[in-house]
């Protein structure tokens, strides 16, 4: 059974994670990164993988399953920002 604690921190995580939703489809429909930067992105990602581990480490069934989402989304528009500028 799931506590207040961690219902808090999936509903903080089903927000944060959904933010990120629109920004991928914007860039996969249009093919274009402009704006995005990759240093905010590269930073970014390397915080979210390291909350997953820190979910990881303390069991937390939130931070993991919506920081892994998240690295996810992300690394597709970093895939994206590095394919626009070759």
């Amino acid at each position: 059974m799931l506590d207040h604690v961690e219902l808090l921190g999936f509903a903080a995580a089903f927000l944060t994670t959904i933010a990120f939703i629109p920004q991928v489809v914007q860039v996969w429909k249009s093919k274009s990164t402009d704006g995005l930067s990759l240093t905010t992105y590269l930073i970014f990602v390397t915080g979210v993988f390291l909350w997953f581990l820190y979910g990881l480490n303390i069991g937390s069934l939130s931070m993991i399953i919506a920081n892994f989402i998240t690295v996810i989304l992300a690394l597709i528009i970093i895939y994206f920002i590095i394919k626009s500028k070759k």
